[in-house]
């Protein structure tokens, strides 16, 4: 564990905070959370970073409960795991999650550490992880889809001071990034994320000298409290005393023939307090799509979702961690054994809200969010330019696609948008200019969001051209299973990847692929899945249908899922609408299902080869 070196003697004091000052604070803490992104976003070099926003930061009380931040590190875990003294100016960095507890999932993220000094003192903490596009080992962006352990995902650096008393160990930064490929990015990007905790510590030493440290301090308890008691009541509101419910979904397979892993999730509140139950789920996938979570992020994870979904004017914190106990058991696809590998786990991280939304919908259906686009698939592009000024030139593309937000009880799910609502697309102008390729379609995939009263989002088409020969890779999921839809809703669409050759020759790519080679003239398309529809499609505005199909959301076949006839205007015809709507009732159940999961699992493992062009997964073993 961690020992903190601190120069002042005389202890903290809990003192009353009005509301204005509490109020200040608060706010000042969440723009100081913002001020953080922005450092970083005006420094990084990496698209994923600069362009994509694929970072996380986060400001601590001075035991390092969050306070404000983004969802995703677990500083508490990162100091029980960290060996040796801390003291004023030093900046910790890790991005071992085996040995940090782990507080990070895969060794792309970059995680810094920071304490917050104040007269001698520890009054708080400033972290922040960035996915680095690259860390070296067998293949580029450090993201091999058949890795079987850590040790082939790149270097890993285990916990240590980047800063010791306020001086670089230039010497460890040189080794370091002596392993990747792209050693200027890591640089600008690593230095970014150093800023932004610098940035975000000054903030908080300037509020301790305006309000006082005993004023700050309590202030952050009472914020902590303040959370405590808001899910304390959610929980007693949405929660049965005594009843258990449980939940399972899919991750379609682990990039190594193996799948689907089923993810298995229980919650039981006895009292103030909750059980999150992972028991059951499958054994640790052969595959990287492992994801590594610890018990905190766990706590973070729910917070967020019902804190998001039933009082979204809260500011979510670590405060309520006490009132929810969390099992995870043992070599299993959430906890793995040391060295599983791990690059792929953004599957999980997305799959983890769909498990919190089936249990959180089951007691409250007006509550119930469709299953949508829980993911964050990458796309890998890389080479040497190989004529022209540039010869020989090194290239290389990290980014992440975007596809179906599912339907909700407010309202439609967006199109081609991303689950982290922080993340935003590349545009194609940076990448037409950075990149030898060339975007011949960006849209939106007609009806592949799922029917409802509330449509899912549609998936994307993104086509690339590639102007060099290279590789590419490919991380996505739910090629297999369904998206699934809720109150009636329907499923969403499936996603799919194929390549056109230049030579006109067709090929489809599975969903987790990489060192892929790709000649001057291909075309791959990218298709992302649809989120799932939230209530009864017949329960549609048929106007709304009618203006869909003539936006190009939704083609006349499609319209017919809604019970909707119309032309290729959008024109529709009320008598005919109202036909095929009475004819579709007639011959559908009386009561709907809460969940529409698609087809039975066994018949879509049967037709797997014949409906997507790839062989199905065979069922994961033991390690």
């Amino acid at each position: 564990m961690a020992r903190l070196i601190e120069t002042a003697t005389e202890p903290l004091r809990s003192v009353d905070v009005d509301v204005v000052t509490l109020d200040l604070v608060e706010n000042a803490l969440r723009n100081a959370r913002y001020e953080m992104d922005e450092v970083l976003f005006r420094t990084a070099l990496s698209p994923g970073i600069r362009e994509q926003h694929d970072e996380f930061p986060l400001i601590g009380d001075p035991g390092g409960k969050m306070v404000v931040g983004q969802f995703g590190l677990s500083i508490p875990d990162f100091l029980e795991n960290f060996d040796g003294d801390i003291e004023e100016g030093d900046v910790l960095l890790t991005s071992d999650p085996y040995s940090c507890g782990a507080a990070i999932s895969h060794a792309n993220d970059w995680l810094v550490v920071m304490p917050i000094y104040f007269e001698g003192r520890i009054v708080g903490w400033s972290s922040m992880f960035g996915h680095m596009s690259d860390v070296g080992g067998k293949t580029p962006a450090s993201m091999p889809t058949d890795a079987k352990t850590i040790f082939e995902e790149g270097v890993i650096i285990p916990p240590f001071k980047l800063y010791k008393k306020g001086v670089l160990d230039d010497d460890a930064l040189r080794i370091i990034l002596n392993q990747v490929r792209k050693p200027d990015w890591n640089r600008a990007d690593l230095n970014g994320i150093v800023a932004a905790c610098r940035t975000a510590s000054r903030r908080v030493q300037e509020m301790c000298a305006r309000f006082g440290v005993d004023t700050y301090t309590s202030a952050l308890d009472a914020l902590l409290d303040r959370n405590y008691r808001a899910m304390k009541t959610l929980l007693a509101m949405v929660f049965e005393e005594g009843k258990t419910l449980s939940f399972a979904d899919y991750i379609c397979d682990d990039g190594v023939g193996y799948g689907p892993y089923e993810l298995k999730l229980s919650l039981t509140r006895t009292g103030d307090k909750v059980l999150l139950d992972f028991t059951g789920s499958s054994p640790q996938a052969q595959g990287p799509v492992n994801y590594y979570i610890n018990e905190n992020l766990v706590r973070m994870f729910f917070g967020i979702y019902m804190i998001t979904v039933a009082d979204p004017q809260i500011l979510w914190n670590d405060g309520f961690y006490p009132l929810v106990d969390v099992e995870i058991p043992e070599d299993s696809f959430w906890k793995p054994k040391y060295p599983a590998a791990l690059n792929a786990r953004n599957h999980g991280i997305g799959r983890v809200f769909d498990l919190f939304g089936g249990l959180l919908g089951q007691t409250n259906p007006d509550l119930l969010n469709a299953a949508g686009f829980s993911s964050s698939p990458h796309f890998m592009y890389s080479g040497n330019y190989s004529s022209g000024d540039r010869k020989g030139e090194w290239f290389q593309l990290y980014s992440i696609g975007f596809g179906g937000i599912p339907g909700r009880p407010i309202g439609d799910g967006p199109d081609g948008h991303s689950l982290w609502p922080s993340f935003v697309n590349i545009p194609c102008e940076y990448l037409e200019s950075y990149y030898p390729l060339r975007i011949e379609r960006w849209e939106t995939v007609a009806d592949t969001g799922g029917a409802g009263v509330h449509r899912g989002g549609n998936g994307v088409d993104v086509a690339y051209r590639f102007l060099e020969p290279g590789t590419i890779a490919i991380h996505d999921d739910r090629w297999l299973t369904y998206p699934w839809g809720v109150n009636g809703g329907e499923p969403g669409a499936r996603g799919r990847k194929w390549i056109e050759r230049a030579d006109g020759t067709r090929q489809v790519l599975p969903s987790k692929i990489h060192d892929f080679p790709v000649n001057v003239g291909d075309l791959l398309h990218f298709v992302t899945w649809g989120g799932g529809g939230w209530g009864d499609p017949l329960a549609r505005d048929p106007q709304l249908v009618g203006l869909e199909v003539r936006r190009g959301l939704v083609t006349v076949e499609g319209a017919r899922r809604y019970g909707v006839v119309c032309d290729e205007q959008g024109e529709v015809d009320g008598e005919a609408t109202q036909q095929l709507r009475d004819t579709m009732k007639k011959e559908r159940p009386d009561v709907l299902p809460t969940f529409n999961m698609g087809p039975p699992l066994e018949d879509i493992l049967a037709r797997c080869e014949e409906e997507t062009g790839l062989p199905a997964p065979r069922p994961p073993i033991a390690r």
